[in-house]
């Protein structure tokens, strides 16, 4: 009988990761992996990405997973490649074929189709999605053999740009709001040009500020030292760039930090990320004059989790 493996000890870390993760891992699998390889104690990821699809996805440690959910809500970019001529029953390559079609178009009538879809659109979520009806997950219905009526959703695609067009193969860019299945978008592009289509390939190249430019593998990630790994991590403070900076006196930074507000009368009503001594706090409110705390950090790691952003 083997000897049981020595359990890795795990120590604090806090940051965010901007990893590429690869094809055919789940958004969970690569966060467990990075997690093991930073020895973290804790991590959570901002929003998952599809084993097919490759790209960026934003990994919080530590301190950092209490803003995790500002991306959420942010916007999205990505590369998709659109299969015409075959349906698939997941809107995608992993689904079953179940129907054909002969491809007779030409780029003028892809154009005509793509500009159906920019601007606000209603779209039909798949069934193989992680949205849930009574609390579970439409894919488990599916995978039951269960399709259940759905209703459109209104969704944003702010661009939709033709890259190239090759033999049945679409390539094109989508910068997109929140909630938008790029999976039900090949599908009902496919729909429009009367000769059906599948997503065949995605990469997501954006969200919200953060682009691939400073993305990291976990290839890339398991060569560096272990002693040097977290330097590849953005502080936590990163993931709230799109909120101006507030620095606080220190009687503020002690009240914050006690949860008790802070009358601020000449304050515009908006989020806040705080500062003391260029420390980073948190996030906070204000609201009609009074600056209400939100997320902090907890007071033994704000003099160390700070980046480099303007005021």
């Amino acid at each position: 009988m083997s000897a049981p493996r020595p359990k890795i000890p795990r120590k604090a870390v806090h940051g965010v990761l901007l990893l590429d993760k690869p094809l055919g891992l789940s958004s969970n699998h690569a966060l467990q992996a990075a997690k093991r390889l930073l020895c973290a104690e804790k991590a959570g990821h901002t929003g998952t990405l599809d084993p097919l699809a490759t790209g960026l996805l934003p990994l919080c440690f530590g301190e950092a997973t209490k803003f995790s959910q500002t991306l959420l809500e942010a916007d999205k970019a990505y590369e998709a490649h659109i299969k015409l001529g075959v349906r698939t029953d997941t809107y995608d390559a992993e689904g079953a074929v179940i129907a054909t079609c002969p491809v007779n178009v030409d780029e003028a009538e892809v154009l005509h189709a793509l500009a159906r879809f920019r601007g606000e659109i209603e779209q039909m979520p798949p069934m193989h999605s992680a949205l849930k009806v009574a609390g579970k997950p439409l894919y488990a219905y599916a995978r039951e053999g269960v399709t259940l009526e759905r209703k459109a959703r209104k969704v944003v695609i702010s661009s939709l740009e033709l890259v190239s067009f090759e033999h049945d193969v679409l390539r094109v860019q989508v910068d997109c709001g929140k909630g938008t299945y790029i999976r039900s978008l090949a599908e009902d592009i496919g729909q429009a040009l009367g000769c059906g289509a599948h997503l065949a390939g995605l990469r997501r190249t954006r969200i919200g500020p953060f682009g691939l430019t400073g993305a990291v593998s976990l290839d890339t990630l398991e060569r560096t030292e272990p002693a040097q790994r977290e330097s590849l991590l953005a502080p936590p403070d990163a993931l709230l760039a799109a909120w101006p900076k507030l620095t606080l006196t220190e009687a503020q930074a002690g009240h914050i930090q006690q949860g008790r507000r802070i009358p601020w009368p000449e304050l515009a009503d908006g989020f806040f990320r705080l500062y003391h001594n260029e420390n980073f706090l948190g996030l906070a409110r204000a609201e009609s004059g009074v600056l209400h705390p939100e997320r902090l950090l907890r007071t033994e790691y704000s003099s160390v989790s700070t980046s480099a952003m303007p005021n």
